[in-house]
């Protein structure tokens, strides 16, 4: 593979947390720890909490759930989809980043299940 991929990694970040803070960074940060595995293979991450969140504070903050957050999250993702080539699903429920899924096949981009599944791309 020649070409470099935005790959979308979709995963739990809010669903199963309970609306704590602390399981949401973790959840967070196991989406930050497929970055560099899917950088390594000569393609560019994105997490859609790493423009929803400073686009959440940028608009004023709103609480987990609030009519302010659910107008930013999902459609952040939403709206990366238009641009990334392919999502890496990581395992764990979650509404969002199946919405983040179904959406992708409807686009016809591949779905990853796993990070070995994705191409490495020539010269990487």
């Amino acid at each position: 593979m020649d070409k470099v991929m935005l790959i979308l990694i979709a995963g739990p970040y809010r669903s199963g947390s309970g609306d704590d803070p602390a399981v949401m960074a973790a959840n967070l940060a196991r989406l930050e720890a497929a970055a560099w595995p899917v950088f390594q293979k000569g393609h560019v991450p994105m997490i859609g909490e790493w423009v929803a969140l400073p686009v959440l504070r940028g608009a004023g903050g709103g609480a987990v759930g609030d009519a302010l957050y659910d107008r930013v999250m999902h459609p952040t993702a939403e709206r990366l989809l238009q641009h990334c080539d392919a999502v890496l699903r990581l395992e764990g429920a979650s509404t969002g980043a199946d919405n983040d899924v179904r959406i992708a096949q409807e686009r016809g981009l591949p779905v990853y299940r796993s990070l070995e599944e994705i191409p490495i791309r020539a010269g990487a």
